[in-house]
C-alpha cells in the first residue's frame, strides 16, 4: 500500500512539473520562429527605424500563444543610437533617456496558420505580463509568474 501512495504521489509531482515546463523554444532556423520574429518586426521597426535584428532572450511556444524577449539591434550587432529612432523623434527627441539599449516583451497569438504580436512594450520597467488577464491567456508560457 505504502509503494503504491508514493507511486501516485510522484506521478503527480511528475504531471505538475510537466505542466510547469509545458512550453518549448523554438529552434534557430525553424519557420515558426521566422514567423515569430516577423510578426514583432515591422512594429519595431516603426519605432526604432529598419532594419532591425533581435537577439533572442527568450522564445516560448505553447500551442496557439507565445511570449518573446528580443533585444533589438543592427543588422551584424551593430548599436541602435536610441535617440536618433522614429519614436524618439517623435516624442522630442528624448524619449529613450534612461534607457541603455531596445528590449522588447511580445506576448502572441497564433490565427490560423500566422503568429500575431497582440501584445508588447518596448524597455518596460513592469511585468505587465504577470497580470491576471494575461496570466489566463497565456499562463502556459509565463510559468514563473503566473502560478
Amino acid at each position: 500500500m505504502k509503494h503504491l501512495i508514493l507511486a501516485g504521489v510522484l506521478m503527480v509531482t511528475a504531471a505538475s512539473g510537466a505542466i510547469a515546463q509545458s512550453w518549448k523554444e523554438p529552434a534557430r532556423g525553424t519557420q515558426v520562429r521566422k514567423d515569430m520574429m516577423s510578426a514583432i518586426r515591422p512594429i519595431v521597426e516603426w519605432r526604432l527605424g529598419a532594419p532591425v535584428q533581435f537577439v533572442v532572450k527568450d522564445l516560448r511556444v505553447a500551442g496557439d500563444v507565445g511570449y518573446g524577449r528580443l533585444y533589438a539591434q543592427r543588422p551584424g550587432g551593430a548599436k541602435i543610437e536610441l535617440n536618433a529612432t522614429p519614436i524618439s523623434m517623435r516624442m522630442g527627441g528624448d524619449y529613450f533617456e534612461e534607457w541603455e539599449e531596445p528590449y522588447i516583451d511580445v506576448m502572441y497569438q497564433k490565427s490560423g496558420n500566422v503568429w500575431v504580436a497582440v501584445e508588447y512594450t518596448l524597455s518596460s520597467s513592469e511585468a505587465w505580463w504577470a497580470a491576471p488577464e494575461y496570466c489566463a491567456a497565456y499562463g502556459p508560457v509565463l510559468t514563473e509568474w503566473c502560478h
